[in-house]
């Protein structure tokens, strides 16, 4: 038998297994509508090996509506920064901060700001007090958020454990800013315009007009799954372009800590867990705006949620979660 024929057949004879597999996940998307503990969902995507095999909105969301994504953007201001690092605006995550801030820093810093990263920043080891939870009102109300989270006693040293903080993210859209002259909502229209289907619809910025990194960035569910398929394909856009380096999406899916809250590993502004037995990287924002990888099964999933639903105390995380196990087990029945 000739290859060319042996590869139409082959064809046909996965064909219909894989055309089952994608009802399945339909039938299984469709019914979530009717889950108590789904409740505050709003979208679920699923696409393998590039392909959107199932898709589905509830009570009355789409896929396609602008929603506020939280800290999933995090892991978008850590793809600028590997990008900036790749085009020589940074030197690499070793790179000291206090130098790129100078001028706001606090008269009386402790000599500690001079030892935090670039990747301190990334991996949430800064050491500063957390600016996230019950201290992110006080913070976003202050005049000038950059220096008031330069102003934060340590409450650990650099390096030290995870101290998830929205204002390390931000603190790196500043830096982005002050290195490039650009803002960092032109840097991710520009760097990013490659990838077919991205689009950030709105973005909130502080009374300095820096981009709020880590938080308030509105996108549809089809475009954080645009950027799920570039870190998928290590970097790449659908057409082959390299946008991100390869080695810094395998930078930020490394160990660098732990999540105090979850256990989970956390690299440079993405979370990694065990989930259905495979390795799974995720991006997550409040109230259950997810971004999954599965390179395994060359799957990317996202899930969009009401933003002030249920937290992750709640157990809601976990629901969604234990959801991308039954898309990863569906997918994979015979």
């Amino acid at each position: 038998m000739r290859f060319g024929a042996f590869v139409l057949l082959l064809v046909a004879f996965l064909s219909p297994a894989n055309a089952q597999h994608t009802s399945a996940v339909e039938e299984l998307l469709e019914g979530l509508a009717g889950r108590d503990d789904l409740k505050s969902l709003k979208s679920v995507i699923v696409a393998q090996d590039g392909d959107v095999i199932a898709e589905h909105g509830y009570r009355g969301h789409t896929p396609t509506e602008s929603t506020n994504i939280k800290s999933a953007s995090k892991s978008i201001v850590s793809a600028l920064v590997g990008i900036a690092i790749d085009r020589g605006l940074l030197e690499g995550p070793e790179q000291k901060i206090a130098p790129i801030l100078k001028a706001e820093l606090p008269s009386t810093a402790d000599p500690r700001i001079n030892h935090i990263t670039i990747g301190n920043l990334l991996s949430m080891q800064a050491g500063l007090g957390r600016l996230s939870g019950p201290n992110y009102g006080r913070w976003v109300s202050s005049r000038n958020w950059v220096r008031f989270a330069l102003a934060q006693p340590f409450d650990d040293d650099p390096g030290g454990r995870m101290l998830y903080s929205t204002a390390s993210t931000h603190l790196l859209s500043a830096i982005l800013t002050r290195v490039s002259g650009k803002s960092t909502l032109a840097l991710a229209r520009d760097w990013l315009a490659s990838v077919d289907g991205f689009r950030i619809d709105a973005w909130t910025r502080d009374p300095q007009g820096i981009y709020l990194g880590g938080n308030e960035m509105a996108m549809s569910a089809r475009s954080l799954l645009a950027f799920g398929e570039l870190y998928r394909n290590r970097g790449r856009s659908a057409d082959g372009r390299a946008v991100v380096p390869e080695e810094w999406v395998e930078l930020s899916w490394q160990h660098h800590t732990n999540s105090r809250f979850s256990g989970d590993v956390y690299g440079y502004g993405w979370f990694t867990r065990q989930i259905g037995g495979e390795t799974v990287h995720f991006a997550w924002g409040y109230g259950g705006q997810m971004l999954y990888i599965v390179p395994s099964l060359k799957l990317t999933v996202v899930m969009t949620s009401e933003q002030d639903g249920p937290s992750a105390r709640s157990g809601y995380r976990d629901a969604l979660h234990a959801l991308l196990a039954d898309i990863m087990e569906t997918l994979t029945n015979d």
